[in-house]
């Protein structure tokens, strides 16, 4: 891991807001600046950072995040009551023992601390709002507000944060967005796969609205976000997709265009984003956006601290005998009668997206599966999103060691990991091979296989050794074999033991 790893970061802010790809549907073609998104509540999660760990203070904890107090001091002692900023939660931080700072982390932490202050003097301009009256009289007398076609002169050019697993992405964005000045209440922080299945169902609701007439479903798409929030945050920018590439410079130039502010995180520098994807030229346009009107930042600092040994927590188990089988049930037993008034119920329903997905044992939150119940059916990203929101603690049984007649299990194997991840998801597993080779290929008689160049840069990018998670050659594609490397690291992560004691908490 790289810098920042050693951290303290807290649970993220009580006004934080739902993934917007779980929000209510109003029409894409009406403003509505007052919208709250419904739901479960994520402020009440850790992060889902490696960073994370629990507080040995519990007065420090409440008071890290405890919102805006009033001035009582001109100088505080505590940087975190009064309005916090990014620069002062850093030192305090630093000044605490909890993070060690140097002169990188501070160039980066400063770049924080320049947007929030410009963000100070901000004031977001008025989203035109469409003309609605189907009076021929109330048309000619409405005078329509023109479409903003440059971003405002006095809008803040946006952040645009890269670097490995384990640079602190995480972390950084939990500082931003947790210390934005009490002035703009129209934010949102959403992870970009959550952020663009809800583009595409508005998308979908604006053309069926538009009608045979047709026209530019993204403006008013775009317009509608615009009100929503002045400020958008996502976390794990990222293009696999040809159906996001080829929205995604019309979304981002018209959002930019509305005034909206956008700071972001990724694994990959824009030149690197959708390499290799169908019809890449179109993405092009969208590359040299994020360049032109982002300030790109790499938070590569040369220090990996992910090579540290971490305690593993007693989380997986294989192979798959009856003595384990055993362990793992007393261990969910254990877990779901701590509330005598919430027992596990058999074959309850979760609705997902229009299907209903049937779970074998759970409480209101702790659900066990078998690994066919997950992976074994059609299910996408979207449902293993809902799935860990429903439920803090996951208990997923029987994995088998996958080879190329799983190769679509391991793709869904993999989608539902990286959930788990995003949602801060404890995770219990048995598995047939240890859970970081469940995708190795069999070692054959003449050796081990060679890895390849690419798949060794990868691992070595994440931290990992081939003596954890071997080798596979199921995933052939660029993005295919990144995938599969950072679920590896990502088990390896939720296998820790600060992972354990932090994750789950709904």
């Amino acid at each position: 891991m790289k810098a920042f790893r050693n951290v303290i970061v807290s649970q993220r802010s009580s006004r934080a807001p739902t993934p917007i790809g779980h929000r209510a549907y109003i029409s894409t073609l009406r403003s509505n600046p007052r919208f709250q998104p419904t739901g479960r509540i994520v402020a009440t999660k850790a992060f889902n950072s490696s960073l994370a760990v629990e507080s040995t203070n519990a007065q420090t904890e409440h008071s890290l995040f405890a919102g805006p107090q009033p001035i009582k001091h001109p100088r505080p002692t505590n940087p975190f009551q009064d309005d916090p900023t990014p620069l002062s939660r850093y030192e305090h931080l630093v000044e605490s023992g909890a993070l060690r700072g140097d002169d990188h982390q501070t160039r980066i932490i400063q770049k924080l601390q320049d947007l929030h202050d410009r963000l100070n003097e901000y004031d977001p301009p008025h989203i035109p709002d469409p003309t609605q009256s189907n009076s021929l009289i109330a048309r000619l007398f409405t005078r329509e507000l023109p479409i903003p076609n440059a971003p405002p002169e006095t809008a803040p050019k946006g952040l645009y944060l890269y670097g490995d697993v384990g640079t602190g992405k995480t972390m950084l964005m939990d500082l931003f967005y947790q210390t934005l000045p009490p002035s703009l209440t129209r934010k949102r922080r959403v992870h970009f796969h959550a952020f663009m299945i809800d583009v595409h169902k508005r998308v979908h609701a604006a053309k069926i609205a538009m009608g045979f007439n047709g026209g530019d479903p993204i403006l008013p798409v775009a317009r509608d976000l615009a009100n929503d929030a002045c400020v958008l945050c996502f976390d794990e920018f990222q293009v696999t997709d040809i159906a996001d590439a080829m929205i995604l410079r019309r979304l981002l130039e018209s959002l930019l265009n509305f005034g909206v502010v956008c700071v972001m995180t990724s694994n990959r520098h824009p030149d690197d984003l959708y390499k290799n994807g169908i019809q890449r030229s179109s993405f092009v346009p969208a590359i040299e956006l994020l360049k032109s009107q982002f300030e790109v930042t790499d938070l590569d600092s040369g220090t990996d601290y992910r090579r540290v040994p971490r305690a593993l927590s007693n989380v997986y188990y294989h192979p798959l005998t009856p003595e384990n089988n055993m362990e793992i049930n007393k261990t969910f037993d254990s877990l779901a009668s701590v509330d005598p008034s919430d027992p596990p119920i058999p074959h309850r329903t979760l609705n997902t997206w229009g299907r209903k997905l049937r779970i074998p044992e759970s409480t209101s939150k702790i659900a066990k599966f078998k690994f066919h119940d997950l992976c074994g059916q059609p299910l996408s990203a979207a449902d293993y999103l809902e799935v860990t929101k429903a439920f803090g603690t996951i208990f997923l049984l029987d994995v088998p060691k996958m080879g190329l007649d799983k190769k679509d299990m391991a793709r869904r194997f993999i989608t539902f990991i990286d959930a788990c991840y995003e949602s801060k998801t404890k995770l219990f597993v048995t598995s047939e091979v240890p859970v970081f080779q469940v995708f190795s290929d069999d070692p054959p008689s003449s050796g081990p296989k060679p890895i390849s160049d690419h798949m060794r840069s990868i691992m070595d990018d994440l931290g990992l050794s081939d003596q954890i998670v071997g080798s596979s050659s199921i995933f052939s594609g660029e993005e295919e074999v990144f995938a599969f490397a950072r679920a590896c690291s990502r088990l390896v992560q939720m296998g820790s033991k600060e992972w354990a004691e932090t994750a789950g908490q709904l």
